[in-house]
Parts: C-alpha cells; structure tokens; sequence
C-alpha cells in the first residue's frame, strides 16, 4: 500500500508523471521496472516519457544517464546503446537474460 512508512514515496497527484520520474531519478538510479512500479504506469509507455525527460533535462544543461543492460550469461555489456528498452537477446551468446538499463541524472 503506497504511502506506509519505509516504503518509496508515492507521486502525488498534482504532478504529472513526467515531474514524478524526474524527482524519484533524483532520489538516485533507477530501472524501467522500477520506475513503472512507483509511478503506476505501463512500462512500455515509459519510453516516451523518458525521452521527454531527456529533452528536458538537456535544456536545463543536465543528462539522462543510461547505465548499459549487461548479459547475464557472458558478461557482454551494450557499450554504444542508447535505448530506453531492454534488449531482446545478447548478440554474443543469443541469451535473454539480460539486466534492464538503468537509468539517473547527472
């Protein structure tokens, strides 16, 4: 139940989930899932949202870091990507466990 003591503060319903992302990416990183479990929306709509966030951050001369998903299996890391979303399979090993990005601003 949001709001018990202890647990991740709840975005408030005067902010949009756009205010809310940011101010819990300050709290520190943060992962898709995560995100989409404290702001209470899909996790496929967070992309675009993100992308909005960046935009926005950039303005105000801060960044969205995106911290790389790494395989699992081999240990292979996705230097060069610069997605909002986990990546289906590892181009190494064609494994599919694979961490989700992670996401803070710097």
């Amino acid at each position: 139940m949001p709001g018990k003591s202890g647990g991740p503060s709840p975005i408030s319903r005067n902010e949009t989930v756009r205010v809310s992302m940011e101010r819990i990416l300050r709290e520190g990183p943060a992962t898709a899932r995560e995100l989409s479990q404290r702001l209470g929306v899909r996790e496929a709509d967070l992309p675009e949202h993100l992308g909005h966030l960046e935009k926005s951050l950039r303005t105000r001369g801060e960044r969205l870091r995106i911290e790389s998903p790494i395989c699992f299996d081999c240990d292979f890391d996705f230097p060069r990507r610069h997605r909002f979303t986990r990546p289906g399979r590892c181009p190494e090993c064609h494994g599919r466990r694979l961490s989700y990005p992670e996401f803070s601003i710097r």
